[in-house]
């Protein structure tokens, strides 16, 4: 007997959240869609509780998701929560935002293997897991220390001449001319 395999797309969840660096606190907002109004109802979600609502300075650092790019994002967030300050992360460099390793945890203990049956059921599942994770969890610590980035370009200026040094022939102690410009 054959059976034929039916695949039925549940839908999507967009999975937003918050990472308090010190207290090693989730804070989220799962949403049918991103854009301002669930990355607004997340920010709303952690203002407007303490320690954050009194606090003199909240730096949130954002990759350059629409949601939260530019000008305008940094004027709707500190026009609501004056004491907010939007931190954006360079391009292609969100590994920089600690929230990332966060994701990067739900990907394997959550999300992985994607056998879930509904949109109910991840939501269920990322509830549970962040409870879990907030009772448990300590803070990161990070290791790359401003020592550590010098050395680090060191070895880079190293290399560089290194490599630099074995383009030229052997004997040639002249650095290569430069095309000239047609004005």
């Amino acid at each position: 007997m054959r059976v034929n395999h039916e695949y039925q797309r549940g839908g999507a969840l967009a999975y937003l959240a918050a990472y308090d660096v010190h207290q090693a606190r989730v804070f989220s907002h799962c949403s049918a869609k991103t854009g301002i109004i669930p990355f607004m109802t997340l920010v709303e979600k952690v203002m407007t509780q303490e320690p954050y609502a009194s606090a003199k300075r909240v730096f949130w650092v954002v990759d350059n998701g629409s949601s939260h790019r530019g000008q305008a994002a940094i004027g709707r967030l500190t026009k609501r929560f004056p004491n907010a300050v939007m931190v954006h992360t360079p391009t292609h460099a969100s590994c920089l935002n600690q929230v990332e390793i966060f994701f990067s945890i739900v990907q394997r203990k959550v999300v992985t293997p994607n056998d879930f049956t509904s949109l109910e059921q991840v939501e269920d599942r990322l509830t549970a897991f962040e409870q879990h994770y907030n009772a448990t969890a300590r803070p990161f610590r990070w290791k790359f220390t401003p020592a550590d980035l010098e050395d680090l370009m060191a070895r880079i200026e190293r290399h560089e001449q290194k490599e630099q040094n074995l383009q030229q022939p052997p004997g040639c102690d002249h650095q290569p001319a430069g095309l000239a410009h047609a004005a």
